[in-house]
């Protein structure tokens, strides 16, 4: 089974959170809401470098993303 490369997460007990789980490597958890990440992944210091660049491509893509699927709700 092939996962979408993001998906939506909801959970009430954090109502004005938005997250979106991001299911290729490197793996993460990002709040919209305050763009705070929570890494799936461990990392040596050599991948940490190199994800500085990629990673604002990725919250980038989050964002798309969410502003895709909330106007497919409208």
């Amino acid at each position: 089974m092939e996962l979408p490369k993001f998906l939506l997460g909801d959970n009430t007990d954090y109502p004005n959170a938005i997250y979106i789980i991001h299911t290729d490597y490197p793996r993460f958890i990002i709040n919209l809401a305050d763009d705070e990440v929570e890494w799936l992944e461990e990392f040596d210091p050599s991948d940490e470098k190199e994800l500085e660049t990629e990673m604002e491509n990725l919250i980038n893509q989050a964002n798309n993303f969410y502003d895709r699927e909330v106007g497919r709700y409208e």
